[in-house]
């Protein structure tokens, strides 16, 4: 993706930006003093030190030095992320809230009886951040070597198979759940505490399959303690290179990445918006961001809006579609 600098706003979202109706053309620098002209806070819908958190945290720093206010974490942690989601959907659309969700922001929908947002019309899509592939592995002592071996050593042995799963409604326990039921296994899911735990379960041998987000499994992966057949990510993850896609397994429409992407409430101005995706590309571009990223998983995206917005739309179907098969619901 092509980044560029920040992009002068059509006067009236300017106007929009400052509280004024209409101003004329201005430069890019004074558009640049324009906003923000005060801290901006990042509301983060999960505790500190969670994925969301760790990527918030250093771009809020870069975005800092940047554009020369302070942009501030808020954690709001609650109901799986709809707590302080809820709370930036009713912030004032003026650039200065944003909000980092997880990829839970498409499933919650479908998954939670009610929340307090919704994920079509309260937000303005900014920019996918990062995705964070899937990691289908088995104990080495599973007879398996490939995804369609695994699907055939299921079927001939109907009851017997279980997947473990950081937890009920992760994305790793949808993507199995999409698995499960878009080929028609006889395979039960145990749901863990976090991707810690599951993962160290499957290692034991307590559980024969796993479904995780990558960096926990990597380095047992690299061990030879735990067996990697396919990741679900469209392409190859840099940390397990030699893991085929899914799609290259031969189950082109099981796939499930984790992500973390940018919002501001709807109706921020777009020159705004456009300014916080740029400011934000740039930042995941720079090669010491790149580098810590991609060493815990995460593959740095930063696609346009109008990407993102599709993307929502897609994923919202998606995991609504494997939710309702699989009859789930969050308590």
């Amino acid at each position: 993706m092509k980044l560029v600098g920040r992009k002068l706003p059509r006067r009236g979202f300017l106007g929009q930006a400052i509280g004024v109706a209409m101003l004329p053309a201005v430069s890019r620098l004074a558009w640049a003093q324009a906003y923000p002209t005060r801290p901006v806070r990042i509301i983060v819908p999960f505790a500190p030190g969670g994925t969301v958190d760790i990527l918030a945290r250093p771009v809020a720093q870069k975005l800092s030095e940047r554009l020369g206010k302070q942009f501030y974490i808020e954690n709001l942690p609650g109901a799986g992320g709809n707590t302080g989601t809820g709370q930036a959907a009713r912030a004032a659309p003026d650039g200065y809230t944003i909000l980092f969700a997880f990829s839970s922001y498409v499933v919650n929908p479908s998954l939670y009886e009610k929340i307090p947002y919704d994920a079509e019309k309260d937000f303005e899509p900014v920019t996918l951040a990062v995705a964070s592939t899937t990691v289908l592995t088995v104990n080495p002592s599973v007879p398996a070597h490939t995804v369609k071996e695994l699907v055939e050593l299921i079927r001939a042995n109907p009851g017997k198979y279980n997947f473990a799963s950081p937890g009920t409604g992760t994305q790793s326990h949808l993507t199995g759940e999409q698995m499960r039921t878009s080929l028609g296994l006889d395979l039960v899911h145990v749901p863990y505490t976090g991707s810690g735990p599951s993962t160290a379960a499957v290692v034991a041998g307590h559980d024969p399959i796993g479904v995780s987000t990558i960096a926990p499994v990597v380095p047992h992966i690299r061990a030879g303690t735990l067996r990697a057949l396919a990741v679900t990510s469209p392409t190859r993850s840099q940390l397990l290179p030699d893991v085929p896609t899914m799609a290259e397994a031969g189950y082109p429409d099981i796939r499930g990445d984790g992500w973390v992407g940018v919002f501001v409430p709807a109706k921020t101005p777009k020159g705004i918006v456009t300014l916080l995706h740029d400011e934000i590309a740039a930042v995941l571009a720079l090669p010491d961001v790149r580098a810590n990223l991609t060493m815990i998983g995460f593959e740095p995206v930063a696609d346009t809006p109008e990407e993102f917005a599709a993307r929502i739309h897609a994923e919202l179907d998606l995991w609504g579609k494997v939710i309702r098969a699989s009859n789930l619901k969050a308590h």
